[in-house]
C-alpha cells in the first residue's frame, strides 16, 4: 500500500489542478452568495461536498456501483449550471437556517457525483480494496486542504470587490453565478451524451 502522504499530496493536487477546472469552477459558484462573515457557512457547505465525494469514492471503490463517465463528464458541469441558477433565483439572504439546510443538502448530493469522475482513477490506486481506510482518509483530507486553500482565494477575491471596490453583493453574485452558469452550459454541451 502507498503511504498517507502519497495520497494527502494526491488529493491536494486533485483540487490544485487547473487542468481540472471543474471543481474550482463548483467552489467558485457555491459561494459566489456568501460574504467573509459568513466563513462558518461556507465551511460546512465545502465540508458537505468533501463527505459526498468521500463517499462515492468509497462506495465505488468497493465496486458498490458504477456510472458511465460520460453521464458523469455531464453530470459535473450541470451540478455548477444549477448552483449557479440557485444563486441567482433565490430570494432569501443567504445564512438563513433553511437556505442552508436546502445548500447543504445540494452540496453533499453534488459531492457524490463529483466524486464519481475520480472514483476509476483513485479506484485504480488501490492495490488492495481491503485496505481503503489509509488512501481515502489521506485523499480526502488533500482535497479539503486543497478546497479550503482555494476558497480562501474565492473568498478573498469577493472581499476585495464587495468591501474595497464597493460592489454591490447582489451584482456580484449575478456576475459570478453568470459566468459560472456559462461556462457550465459550455461544458455541458460539450459533453451531452445523447
Amino acid at each position: 500500500m502507498l503511504p498517507f502522504p502519497f495520497y494527502l499530496k494526491l488529493g491536494f493536487q486533485h483540487i490544485s489542478n487547473l487542468a481540472g477546472y471543474d471543481h474550482i469552477l463548483f467552489l467558485i459558484a457555491l459561494c459566489a452568495v456568501y460574504r467573509i462573515q459568513q466563513w462558518r457557512n461556507i465551511l460546512i457547505l465545502v465540508t458537505a461536498f468533501t463527505i459526498g465525494h468521500s463517499v462515492t469514492l468509497a462506495l465505488a471503490s468497493l465496486d458498490a456501483f458504477t456510472i458511465p463517465s460520460k453521464i458523469i463528464k455531464f453530470l459535473i458541469p450541470a451540478t455548477i449550471f444549477i448552483t449557479a441558477l440557485h444563486n441567482v433565483l433565490s430570494h432569501q439572504p443567504s445564512g438563513q437556517t433553511s437556505k442552508m439546510g436546502r445548500n447543504y443538502l445540494m452540496a453533499l448530493f453534488f459531492g457524490f457525483i463529483h466524486g464519481m469522475d475520480f472514483s476509476n482513477y483513485f479506484k485504480a490506486l488501490l492495490m488492495d480494496p481491503a485496505s481503503i481506510v489509509v488512501p481515502l482518509l489521506g485523499f480526502n483530507l488533500g482535497i479539503e486542504l486543497g478546497q479550503l486553500l482555494v476558497v480562501l482565494f474565492i473568498v478573498g477575491i469577493a472581499f476585495l470587490f464587495l468591501n474595497v471596490i464597493g460592489v454591490k453583493h447582489r451584482e456580484w453574485n449575478v456576475f459570478v453565478s453568470g459566468a459560472a452558469a456559462g461556462l457550465s452550459l459550455i461544458s455541458m454541451m460539450e459533453n451531452r451524451f445523447w
